[in-house]
């Protein structure tokens, strides 16, 4: 079993879903983001999502992208995720990299794949690489025992969802809504059936992302999902709070998911 796989069954014998965190590697230093990603493990955050800063993020709405284009110009750089991964990943949280395929292709994706195993990441969620067309990446994945994850859609079909589901380890990633991340005064209304739809396909837990950025909300995904993603609020809790304004919004958000359901 992966970290991840361990993860989703003790959460599952707790009676409750996993809370998932993101914030970007070297935002708005590397310093204080690392700090920020170990207060969000101290204040509940189950497994953190390390953001990999992008100049051309597909996925990421104003809030994450901001954050890239200014960990970037501090000169975060790809060593500089992994060491991030690294120290995230000491206070045992299982720790993944979320970030797109170009940076991990230039890098050499098996050298990447090696050099994430070594800092003690368990995964890497890939938002804009498909399983199609990532038979290498699976493989390097498989042999370092990562576990790699795809994203699915409210406009995935059953088709799309069943390959994802058949390719994915650890966790489905069910974006809630269409469009890009931020949040949202309220959940996407086709969340719900799309982790119906996700569980016809596949036994995998399904995480929430796109939308959660209060407590409520996390206790209201965590009603029908197995984890739920939080990403452009932390992120905007960095921002206008510091570390403490991260704390205090993750332990919100734990104790969301730790609600009776």
């Amino acid at each position: 079993m992966s970290a991840l796989d361990d993860l989703f069954a003790r959460c599952r014998d707790e009676g409750r879903a996993a809370l998932i965190g993101y914030l970007p590697a070297g935002f708005p230093s590397y310093d204080l983001s690392v700090e920020a990603m170990t207060a969000m493990v101290d204040a509940g955050v189950d497994a953190v999502e390390v953001g990999m800063p992008y100049s051309d993020p597909l996925m990421e709405g104003p809030v994450i992208a901001a954050a890239h284009q200014a960990s970037l110009e501090a000169g975060t750089r790809q060593a500089d995720v992994l060491r991030a991964v690294a120290a995230v990943a000491a206070t045992g949280a299982p720790t993944l990299v979320m970030g797109y395929w170009n940076p991990v292709h230039r890098y050499g994706f098996r050298r990447w794949a090696q050099a994430l195993r070594d800092a003690g990441g368990v995964g890497a969620i890939t938002p804009d690489l498909i399983p199609e067309e990532a038979p290498e990446w699976l493989e390097a994945c498989r042999d370092l025992d990562l576990d790699p994850i795809f994203l699915v859609a409210p406009s995935s079909t059953d088709e799309r969802i069943a390959v994802v589901g058949s390719t994915n380890r650890g966790f489905v990633y069910a974006a809630a809504v269409m469009g890009v991340t931020g949040a949202r005064a309220q959940i996407g209304a086709g969340a719900r059936d799309l982790v119906a739809r996700v569980r016809e396909q596949t036994d995998l837990p399904v995480g929430v992302g796109l939308g959660v950025s209060n407590g409520e909300q996390a206790a209201q995904v965590a009603g029908f999902a197995d984890a739920v993603v939080v990403g452009s609020a932390l992120v905007s809790a960095l921002q206008e709070g510091g570390v403490s304004g991260v704390r205090r919004l993750a332990a919100e958000l734990a104790d969301g998911v730790r609600a009776p359901r």
